[in-house]
């Protein structure tokens, strides 16, 4: 968990093309997660990890929500960081929703999309 690529469990070149089809969609919405988090849009390959704070995202809903999923400490760790991360500044909890649906939003699109390209 620690250091990892949640893009690394995809296919290069699929997950490539998965994610320039899905920000044609849904720009706005990756560069509105960004400000939300605070990571600048004007670094080279930004929309990849924002991508994979979104996968990971995903995953800590998973662990969050499943009741036969045990976390390890890392991941409780590295979730609680990301909500921090998504929280911060934030001045209600309506804020902090909107953004979390947005990271969810964007992972289960991700893989709805990487799944159908052959």
């Amino acid at each position: 968990m620690q250091g990892s690529n949640a893009l690394d469990n995809y296919d290069a070149a699929k997950a490539k093309k998965s994610l320039k089809m899905l920000f044609t969609d849904k720009s706005n919405e990756f560069r509105e997660l960004a400000a939300g988090i605070g990571y600048p849009t004007s670094n080279s390959d930004w929309e990849s990890i924002i991508l994979n704070f979104c996968l990971d995202f995903n995953d800590c809903f998973k662990a969050w929500s499943s009741e036969s999923l045990d976390a390890d400490h890392m991941q409780v760790h590295k979730c609680n960081t990301m909500m921090r991360q998504i929280g911060l500044g934030k001045s209600n909890m309506t804020e902090v929703t909107h953004l979390e649906n947005i990271a969810y939003r964007i992972a289960e699109d991700f893989k709805a999309i990487y799944k159908r390209i052959e």
